[in-house]
Order: C-alpha cells, then structure tokens, then sequence
C-alpha cells in the first residue's frame, strides 16, 4: 500500500493543476493517469482546435487577400501535414508536463483507477491511499443511440482523420458544432450543419446563435433545422442520414457527432466511495468541489459546471490552496467566467444574457445596448461578415452584467472586458473609457 497526502485520478488540466499546486506546499502527492498527460485540452480539444482555427483562419485571409492588393488565392492546403506537425507538437507538450510532475516531486501511476474505498484506490495491481482524493477524469463525447451511429465521428475522431473529407455533416448545435463546422468551411469542405431545432448555441446569448448561423449560411455552409436524426446509413454514394421528418442528408464524406459530452466516471467504482452523481451523470459537489463524501472531490468537466479548461484549472489550484496552503475559505467562483468559441467568426461573452438577465432582475430593470457594424477590415473584402455587440445592463445605475460579441477579435478583446464586468463597473465607466480607435473593441466604450 502506498501512502499519499492525495490522489488525483486524472491527469487533464484540473488534476494536474491541483496535483502541481498541492505537491508545491509539500504536500505527497499521486496522479494517476491512463491515457496522455494533459486530458482533453491538450490532446483532443482546445489546443489541436486551435490549431486547426489558425489554418482555417488563414485560409480565410488567403481568400480575402485580393481585396487588399495581394495576388494570391487559397489552394493546395495540405491536411496531412498539417496535423503530422500538430501531432508532433501536442507529444512535446505530453512530455513537458510528465517533467514537470518530475519537478515538483509528484508521482505519476500509469492505469486507470477505481475506488476500493473512501480512501483507496486500485490501480492495476497496486494501492494507493490518501486522506484526500481528487476525481478529474473529465468527460467524453456523446453519441446518438440510433441505427448506425458507429458509422459516424465524434470531435476526437476528427483529430484522427487524415485527410480532409469533401462532403461533411456535422450534428449539433452546440460551441463544438459550430467551431468545427467553420473550421472544415474555411478549408474548403461542403459543409451541413444540423440541428436538432432552428437555434444554435443556445447557451448563450441568442444574438450570438442568430448571427453565427446567418455568417455561417453566408459563407457556403448549409443550415439543416429541425432534423433529428433517427438513422445513419452508408450507401455506394456515401453516408446518408435520416432525420425524424423524412429527410435523407447527404451523401456525405463523413458525419460527425457533436452532440454533447458525459462525464467519464462509468468505470470508477463511485459507490464504493459513496460518491453520488446527478441526474445528467456528473458529480455534484458544493461550492468547495467536495462531492458526498467528504474527504474526496471533484473538479472540472466530471462536475458538469462550466466545462472549460480555465475553469478545472482554477477550482483544482484553488481546492489545493484550501487543502494544503492554509487559505480556509479558497474557491472558485462560477459567476462571470468569460467564454470564447473559436467559431468564423471567434464568438467572446462574459456574464448574463439578456433572457436570464431579464429573468433575475426583471424587465424594468434591465438596459441592454447593440451594436452592428461591418469590421473596417471587410470594407475591403469581399465576404462581409457583420458584427454584432451587445451590453446588458441592471438597475438605475446601469451595472453591467453581461457583454457579448461576435466578430473578427472578439476572443482577444474579451479577457479584459470580463475584468470590468467582475469588478462590477457599470455603463458609466464603459462611457468614460477614452476608445482606441480605429478597432472594433471601441464600440464596447462608444454604444448609446
């Protein structure tokens, strides 16, 4: 049996974080981990997207290029290649955060862990236990129970393909969905993207879905609504998908789900812990990550709350901050974490939407302001992709609670943005803000 101060089961951005951070104040620390260190972000999510965001980013600058007196066209761009360097540089990052473990004296268990108990684990053969254990194993993508879904991809599968498929699906209508549906647009793909109903990215404020779906539509990409998939079928001609009405999609090249993610506790061995799950499957916990059991916690995407990579990596470092470095009352707090999705183009909001908003203070006492506007970069293009702001705002004081932008920039200009909106500044101190101009940010200081 070996002993630790604790365990983290997971080794993504929010175990590793805890892990570092706990092992920082001296604490003995395990972290157990199956598959490569770095969890979804890193292998199959934010980092290689964003990889796959900058080609299509220039893809879309190669086409507007003449605009500005540039005699080039987009063409040739090859997929392979691309993602044999990219899967080069995410094994680098693999290998930093196994030194960096080293670095801090953290010991990592290669395997996948089940509880034996409160405070053990099983991992193979061995046991580890500790009077602390963190569950972070994160989540994975969902697939539709229907006839033929195998034939189908998930996100992680399209990281696995090799080559670009000309004729693509993808089912969903979430921030998933619409990143990559822009990603295979831009790089020249035939698109569809379908949705269960007529909205996409209904999480959020419904400017930014409305308009996305109509930049979307603009830049060639076909908008399905209303389709609920019942059936996936591959015929002679390619992969045909049958939808609850009637309709027959495609043929497509290949189909992609992105309909959702589930937490991926199924082999944990929960109850022998005593660790509950909610109805969706994820691990409730209270505002400190513990779950219910005390002594063993939960962060990041297991939790199902605000299943961002920032997020797991605040809650884990701030858990250990409590646990190990004397801050009693050290937590997270979920309320205005800004969100960017890396759609074309990038989507930034922080705060409340306008419904919820509304829903909270009421309608009277709520002030919103828009702003729409064509970027002074597409005067000169000849896609003209508007964009869209806009501000919520509460009481007679004008408190604002919520900003949200879709436009070229807007990934970049809202980390700053949501500074002011979390130390509370109101539409005065956004008025009183001398703009820089000429930028698209400027209007967030100039809308009346």
């Amino acid at each position: 049996m070996s002993e630790f101060d604790l365990i983290v089961i997971g080794g993504g951005s929010g175990g590793l974080a805890a892990g570092q951070r706990a092992a920082e104040y001296g604490a003995r620390v395990a972290v157990v981990e199956s598959h490569r260190l770095g969890g979804t972000c890193v292998n199959v999510g934010c980092v290689p997207k964003k990889v796959m965001w900058y080609a299509a980013d220039l893809a879309e600058g190669l086409r507007d290029a003449p605009g500005y007196g540039f005699g080039v066209s987009a063409g040739g761009h090859d997929w392979s290649q691309l993602k044999e360097k990219r899967d080069a540089y995410i094994l680098r990052l693999n290998g930093i955060y196994e030194t960096n473990l080293a670095k801090r004296g953290v010991t990592l268990v290669r395997g996948r862990a089940r509880f034996l108990d409160r405070r053990t684990v099983a991992v193979g053969d061995a046991r580890l236990t500790a009077a602390h254990i963190v569950i972070a194993t994160g989540g994975q993508p969902v697939v539709p129970g229907i006839a033929g879904s195998e034939f189908g991809i998930t996100s992680d599968g399209f990281f696995e393909l090799t080559e670009q498929p000309r004729r693509v699906a993808v089912v969903g209508s979430g921030y998933i969905a619409v990143e990559l549906a822009g990603i295979f647009a831009a790089l020249g793909s035939e698109v569809s993207l379908v949705l269960r109903t007529g909205a996409a990215l209904k999480q959020f404020d419904a400017m930014l879905g409305e308009s996305m779906l109509k930049i979307l539509g603009e830049e060639g990409v076909r908008i399905d609504t209303h389709a609920v998939p019942e059936k996936l079928a591959r015929t002679a001609q390619g992969l045909r998908l049958g939808v609850r009405d009637g309709r027959q999609l495609g043929p497509f090249d290949r189909v992609l789900w992105a309909i959702g993610r589930a937490s991926a506790v199924s082999d944990l061995c929960l109850t022998r812990a005593g660790v509950e799950c909610d109805a969706d499957g994820f691990i409730a916990t209270d505002k400190y990550q513990v779950t219910s059991t005390a002594g063993v916690y939960a962060i990041g995407d297991v939790t199902g709350r605000a299943q961002l990579t920032p997020v797991a990596i605040a809650a884990g470092r701030r858990l250990s901050d409590r646990l190990f470095g004397g801050k009693a009352d050290r937590h997270l707090d979920y309320h205005n974490i800004p969100t960017v999705v890396f759609g074309h183009p990038p989507i930034g909001t922080v705060g409340l939407t306008e419904r919820t908003a509304r829903e909270d203070y009421g309608d009277g006492n709520v002030t919103v302001f828009k702003s729409s506007f064509l970027p002074m970069y597409h005067q000169f293009t000849s896609r003209k992709p508007r964009c869209d702001m806009k501000l919520v705002t509460v009481g007679p004081e004008q408190r604002v609670v919520g900003v949200h932008v879709i436009g070229p920039g807007a990934d970049e200009m809202m980390q700053g943005f949501a500074v002011a909106v979390r130390m509370g500044a109101t539409k005065a101190d956004f008025d009183d803000t001398v703009a820089i101009h000429p930028t698209a940010a400027e209007e967030l200081v100039t809308m009346r």
